[in-house]
């Protein structure tokens, strides 16, 4: 009979999964489960790098002014200064590992992304940065002997008192279910860009981590906080594949279809701006041009440059017959990462005994309301650090919550008001969030998106495959979503509410949502 019972489950294989499982396995038994192959998650696609204070010039403390300067006045100084700290020996882990970041000279090469003050993004491969992460973990993981199980959904957490007992998982090959106990179960599942019918992410981003989260009693927090990539592909025929913002850091100019560079007209970093800036920039320009089309120019850079720094871009533009050396390229906005989740300390603990997240699934607050380019990777693995020196008892006891920047909420039920009720479908959910929750809101369109959702989840199909369960998650993630951009009566960073366009100091706290008896 195969083992059911761990020391540690994770639940997920992307950066934060695997970096949390080769921490953990010194110290007991360890199972990953992951709903299809092991390197199919996030981390894959990330293009820029990862962000640490290594270079001459930069410190610890100007990594965490420029975080905090992006996240608009909501991240956690306590978070941010971790990560800030931390950062540059967690990234000294994964050089030892084996993860081949790009060199000059024998030295790590450093690049400049947006709201950086300096150049501290480390890449790998031009532009693969997050392949080599994955393929250099995936690897370890494999010769290590920890035990990973792919195609397996994680369908329900058993808590129990206040702690969690069990993970319920559906085999995907044989339709079979299982339950697995562990000591300790984290959730590693990363973001929910499928919820968006233009997104970056792969297909495997269905918010499952959150919804888990929230329906076992976790709290989750900031959730109206999405960011939109600014420039992802934007042609006929080809998917919104992410055009780094690296390259704007590059030198890459973004123009109208005149050629005009328009960017200084928003923000004096122009194409450095923090991203909830360029993208609504480049989404009001097409939405003010005839042909309703912006474009991402890096054709005046020597083209070995460009091929050699972009090397993956270039592959994959070409193939749809654009040539980045010599043309600018059409771009748009698209779904790229979810700044809130499930509600952690900066010792990846929920307010679930024996619960932890880990990488975008969970929320310390370290983004607050748009996280700094590149601060992503370096959050997995130094909050995955954090995570498990706090399971061998290396963590202080939780500390009293802090209710003073917290505004606590239940999903409020919503009757359905509208003379015609759409369809549930997959197509028909990104379509809505797209609409009415994606880089501008209005409290209508939030509100009768949020009378559709509630409508959507006591019609949802009996979950028994993988497309039905993804689909229960979303339908749960998205009222989450749209329930907490409906209390944030502002705009802040990624969150942007054309009925209330300013930001307000009453407001400098979080949404924290916790589960009602009537959710399934």
């Amino acid at each position: 009979m195969a083992k059911t019972d761990y020391d540690y489950i994770i639940i997920g294989s992307g950066i934060a999964g695997l970096n949390t499982a080769l921490l953990a396995r010194e110290h007991g038994s360890v199972l990953i489960l992951t709903k299809g192959k092991i390197d199919d998650c996030n981390t894959r696609y990330a293009q820029g790098g990862i962000a640490a204070a290594i270079g001459a010039g930069d410190s610890p403390m100007l990594h965490m002014q420029d975080t905090l300067a992006a996240g608009a006045g909501l991240c956690e100084p306590e978070a941010v200064r971790v990560l800030a700290q931390e950062g540059p020996r967690q990234v000294a882990q994964l050089i030892q590992w084996g993860v081949p970041f790009d060199t000059i000279h024998g030295q790590i090469a450093l690049a400049r992304e947006g709201a950086h003050s300096v150049p501290r993004i480390l890449h790998a491969g031009g532009d693969a940065t997050g392949q080599h992460i994955e393929l250099t973990l995936a690897g370890l993981v494999r010769q290590s002997g920890i035990t990973v199980l792919e195609y397996t959904l994680a369908t329900r957490l058993a808590v129990e008192e206040g702690a969690v007992e069990a993970v319920e998982a559906l085999d995907l090959t044989t339709g079979q279910t299982q339950s697995f106990t562990g000591r300790f179960v984290v959730l590693a599942t990363g973001g929910a860009g499928q919820l968006y019918r233009y997104t970056t992410n792969p297909p495997v981003a269905t918010g499952d981590g959150v919804a888990l989260g929230f329906l076992a009693g976790a709290e989750v927090m900031d959730l109206e906080f999405y960011q939109f990539h600014p420039t992802a592909l934007h042609r006929q025929g080809a998917p919104p594949f992410l055009l780094s913002e690296a390259m704007r850091g590059e030198g890459a100019i973004l123009r109208d279809e005149a050629g005009q560079a328009f960017m200084t007209d928003y923000h004096p970093l122009a194409e450095l701006a923090p991203r909830d800036v360029v993208s609504r920039a480049i989404a009001h320009q097409m939405e003010k041009s005839s042909g309703g089309r912006v474009f991402l120019d890096i054709s005046h850079l020597p083209a070995d440059t460009v091929k050699g720094r972009f090397p993956t871009i270039y592959k994959f533009c070409l193939g749809y017959g654009l040539d980045i050396t010599k043309e600018p390229v059409p771009v748009a906005p698209a779904a790229h990462y979810m700044m809130g989740g499930v509600k952690v300390d900066t010792w990846g603990r929920t307010n679930i005994r024996g619960l932890y997240a880990a990488g975008e699934v969970a929320c310390s607050g370290v983004h607050g309301a748009n996280r700094l380019a590149s601060n992503s990777l370096l959050d997995t693995v130094v909050f995955a650090h954090r995570l498990v020196a706090s399971t061998l008892g290396q963590a202080p006891a939780p500390a009293a919550p802090e209710d003073h920047r917290d505004v606590k909420a239940t999903l409020r039920a919503k009757a359905l008001v509208c003379s015609t009720m759409p369809s549930l479908s997959l197509a028909a959910l990104q379509d809505l969030m797209w609409r009415n929750v994606g880089i501008s809101r209005h409290g209508a369109r939030l509100l009768l998106a949020a009378r559709i959702l509630y409508a959507w989840q006591r019609t949802l199909p009996k979950a028994v495959d993988r497309d039905t369960y993804e689909l229960h998650n979303m339908v749960v993630v998205a009222r989450l979503m749209v329930e907490a951009a409906l209390l944030r009566q502002e705009s802040r960073g990624s969150h942007f509410r054309e009925d209330f366009p300013h930001p307000l100091p009453d407001w400098e706290k979080h949404v924290v949502l916790v589960k009602e008896e009537d959710i399934q």
